[in-house]
């Protein structure tokens, strides 16, 4: 009996462990119009420029931020070994194929290893169809920090509008939604 309850309070350990692993870091934080103290009430200032970031594809391509102005752009960082990075992976594959025709988005999933190979043989063994790149450089912090999954959402002039740490579902309406009308703002 003894022994019996044991497992059972070992499972329900590793069950509470596993959950907690996949909802890590589920805070998003907001950057766009920062606010500012004054003597008279609450002044909106802009957003810091961003770092024109590089990234290379497995062909050896490199596309920057700068290059990207006028689109809207999905940045995920990630690691084939890290379980919330997995988990949400379907959830970016299922909102990546709803923007397929909109030449208004980009996609850019960085592999935060900089192992190309071994996250293209994810992607493939997954079914993915998502655009892998590694990091051509330093990441600056404002992009990511020290926890992964971390995505960046970019607007058309390439201010962060949005930068979320954790597992998230990207399927959710309303994810899709808010994508959609960043891509058809000027």
């Amino acid at each position: 009996m003894n022994i019996k309850f044991n497992r059972i309070i070992t499972g329900f350990g590793l069950f509470i462990i596993t959950v907690s692993i996949l909802t890590a870091c589920g805070n998003a934080i907001k950057v766009n119009k920062p606010k500012v103290e004054e003597e008279q009430g609450v002044k909106e200032v802009e957003a810091p420029k961003v770092a024109d970031l590089s990234f290379k594809d497995k062909a050896g391509n490199v596309v920057t931020l700068s290059a990207l102005k006028g689109k809207v752009v999905f940045i995920n960082f990630w690691a084939t070994w890290c379980p919330p990075c997995i988990h949400e992976m379907p959830s970016i594959n299922t909102l990546r194929q709803g923007f397929k025709d909109n030449k208004n988005i980009e996609f850019i999933m960085v592999d935060v290893d900089n192992d190309i190979d071994q996250s293209t043989a994810f992607m493939t063994e997954n079914k993915y169809d998502l655009p892998l790149y590694t990091a051509a450089g330093e990441i600056p912090p404002e992009f990511l920090g020290g926890s992964i999954p971390t995505t960046v959402i970019l607007d058309k002039n390439g201010k962060i509008v949005e930068r979320l740490e954790g597992s998230r579902d990207y399927a959710a309406p309303e994810i899709a939604k808010a994508l959609e009308e960043l891509t058809k703002a000027n």
